[in-house]
């Protein structure tokens, strides 16, 4: 019974659409255009009158971003409203948002210029248009009236758009001559200073004190020096010879040396002066390496003498007070006598603790100390001897000598046992990184270890550990060797431990990944679900197939969330884009059902047998209940009786003619047209 209730309903809608079709095919409709610019249904354009405005719209659409179509009719009708005439053929002939349409009722003298929303023409661009043709429309110059349209659209007939382009040419010529001339005079300007400055680096270098001064004061600057170098060398020569007439050669030989050296920098720094002034042309480069290197060695020069002119101050302070300086230096000698008597033990013990490299480096400093010893005794006797004969240069001589011996004498004693306290400490240090890594084995043990690096890392950690064990212990010990070992196995469990914590917190945070991923794609399905079942009267085949597949990935997520995570997240997240697409394209679907049964009837229809309401949306009342599946095949067949019948209509796609763009075909409404006030009467 109920089926029958419902086969009613659906064939009296059937019937009420097909009457709602007839009488609006009935209606008479707005022009549909030519195939060109120019539709003159009233004949008020000669043929060459039409050819020509054909010609200047054309120029029109090549030269700017806009159309225009022209239609000339007796008068408005279905509706009389000339806007609302205008928008609808428009709208009918598919025209987009570049293209404009005059229309124009000759017989009921009015007229207007239709325009779609987002056009390049504003409105009260558009007003001032149709302004300036209303003279032209009431002196019946229809033509005259198209030219000036189109004119006024591109810009004056690009008259406008060319004096602009002639100005910016102008001053852009104008600007290059202007940056010529202030670019030839910077030029000129930077090859002056390059010329003065020579081969001056153009950036100051912190590290290079000379990178701020210019070749010519380099010059200068390094002739100066040289003049001064000479004079202090010719100074430090007569020095030392009135040094070896006080204290001998002996005592002076170390400052003689110093001289000739100082003569011998000086000797290279007046060879590059002299290849400075020959007559051999050099480049500038050579030329200011060359001075530099002058300023440096009489910097070297001056180093050096000033060196030897401060041992010469103390050597004449030991002659004014030889007797008491040899007396200190005697008392010194004494206190180095026990260091002596204990080195040699000190020595031995430490070889019966670690092997001979650990101690390699005071092998002989109980040799070298006794002989550093005995050099102070004879100095010290030899000083005395010459203090007695009144002979105070050679007794200041022998006391320096002396105290020289003396201090290294207890450096290297010194040295050993420095060296014994340093072992110690690296033991020390080594039984505690022992107990480091040990720790380091255990926690390293309890991280992940996919790929088996920890597991290395922990056997060579222990290879160590174990090499430390005996090596640490008993005799020929060596802590450096060790100690080096051991601080390289540190860094190979610590980065060990880094990788196990990485990977542990990748894991976890995978773990959580997939948790959210899971729930997130069963959300996600279960809508999609819903969806598609309660509306699937109007939803295809590509929608349901999404979700077939993003269910069976759903269910292998779950699977292997166990086993492998990895490819658990991957089904997870493949589920999610799947339902997402069923889900887009179910609505896509729905939206384009519901749009279909409002062309057809179905949102307009004033009433139903269900006691429904007028202007149901598509979402409720009948058309909902064919969406959700529920009389959809009963609706489907009626509907495809009709279209059997040959009753679908043509949506007035317009076809040939030039100047069309691309928003022009199919474009419908895009937007709707502007429904401005203008135009009128003329």
């Amino acid at each position: 019974m109920r089926t029958r209730w419902l086969l009613s309903a659906a064939l009296l809608l059937s019937a009420a659409l097909t009457a709602i079709t007839g009488s609006a095919a009935s209606a008479t409709a707005p022009v549909t255009l030519d195939s060109g610019y120019v539709t003159d249904t009233a004949g008020v354009l000669s043929p060459a009158q039409e050819d020509a405005a054909e010609q200047r719209l054309q120029e029109l659409t090549e030269n700017s971003s806009a159309d225009l179509f022209v239609v000339f009719v007796d008068e408005f009708s279905s509706p009389t409203d000339r806007i609302a005439w205008a928008d609808t053929v428009a709208e009918q002939n598919n025209l987009g948002p570049e293209q404009y349409l005059l229309a124009v009722a000759v017989e009921q003298r009015a007229y207007y210029i239709s325009a779609a929303t987002g056009g390049p023409l504003r409105d009260s661009r558009l007003s001032a248009i149709e302004d300036s043709i209303q003279p032209l429309l009431a002196q019946n110059d229809w033509s005259g009236a198209i030219a000036l349209a189109a004119d006024e659209i591109q810009g004056d007939g690009g008259a406008g758009l060319l004096r602009v382009m002639l100005v910016l040419v102008a001053v852009a010529a104008v600007i290059i001559v202007i940056w010529l001339i202030v670019r030839a005079i910077r030029r000129r300007r930077r090859a002056a200073a390059i010329r003065a400055r020579g081969a001056m680096p153009a950036t100051p270098d912190p590290n290079d004190p000379f990178s701020t001064l210019t070749d010519e004061q380099v010059q200068t600057q390094a002739g100066s020096a040289l003049v001064q170098a000479d004079d202090a060398i010719t100074s430090s020569r007569e020095e030392l010879g009135f040094a070896i007439a006080q204290f001998g050669d002996q005592a002076t030989e170390e400052f003689a040396q110093v001289v000739q050296t100082a003569r011998e920098k000086l000797s290279e720094a007046f060879g590059l002066r002299q290849k400075l002034d020959d007559e051999i042309e050099d480049s500038i480069h050579d030329r200011r390496a060359w001075n530099i290197r002058i300023i440096e060695l009489c910097d070297e020069i001056d180093d050096l003498l000033d060196d030897n002119t401060e041992a010469f101050e103390a050597l004449r302070a030991l002659q004014q007070n030889a007797p008491a300086e040899l007396e200190r230096v005697r008392a010194e000698r004494a206190a180095l006598t026990p260091l002596l008597a204990h080195v040699g033990p000190a020595l031995t013990a430490l070889h019966g603790e670690y092997d001979a490299d650990a101690l390699s480096t005071v092998t002989d400093n109980p040799e070298q100390a006794h002989e550093r010893a005995m050099l102070a005794d004879h100095a010290i006797e030899s000083a005395a001897a010459s203090i007695a004969a009144g002979q105070t240069g050679p007794a200041a001589f022998g006391i320096r000598t002396a105290e020289q011996a003396v201090a290294q004498a207890t450096q290297l004693v010194t040295a050993v046992s420095t060296l014994g306290d340093e072992l110690h400490a690296l033991e020390t240090q080594a039984q505690a990184l022992v107990s480091e890594l040990q720790a380091d084995v255990t926690a390293a043990q309890a991280l992940p270890d996919p790929d088996g690096q920890i597991a290395a890392a922990v056997n060579s950690v222990r290879s160590r550990l174990a090499e430390a064990a005996a090596n640490l212990s008993g005799q020929s010990r060596s802590p450096q060797r060790m100690l080096s070992a051991l601080t390289a196995a540190n860094t190979q469990i610590d980065a060990a431990i880094a990788r196990g914590h990485e990977t542990l917190a990748q894991a976890q945070r995978q773990k959580a990944l997939l948790s959210q991923t899971l729930a997130q794609a069963s959300s996600e399905v279960r809508a999609a679900r819903t969806f598609i079942d309660t509306r699937r009267g109007g939803i295809g085949s590509t929608a349901r197939t999404r979700l077939s597949q993003a269910e069976a990935a759903l269910d292998q997520a779950i699977a292997v969330q166990p086993s492998d995570e990895r490819t658990a997240l991957s089904e997870a997240e493949r589920a999610l884009s799947l339902a997402r697409q069923a889900s887009q394209h179910a609505r896509s679907d729905v939206d384009a059902y519901a749009r279909r049964g409002a062309q057809d009837g179905w949102a307009s229809w004033g009433g139903d047998p269900f006691g429904g309401g007028s202007g149901r949306s598509s979402g409720s009342g009948i058309t909902g209940d064919i969406v959700g599946g529920i009389i959809g095949g009963l609706i489907a067949g009626a509907s495809s009786s009709r279209r059997s019948s040959g009753g679908s209509r043509s949506r007035g796609f317009r076809s040939g003619g030039g100047g069309f763009r691309s928003s022009g075909f199919g474009g419908g409404r895009s937007g709707g047209r502007s429904g401005r006030s203008g135009g009128g009467r003329f």
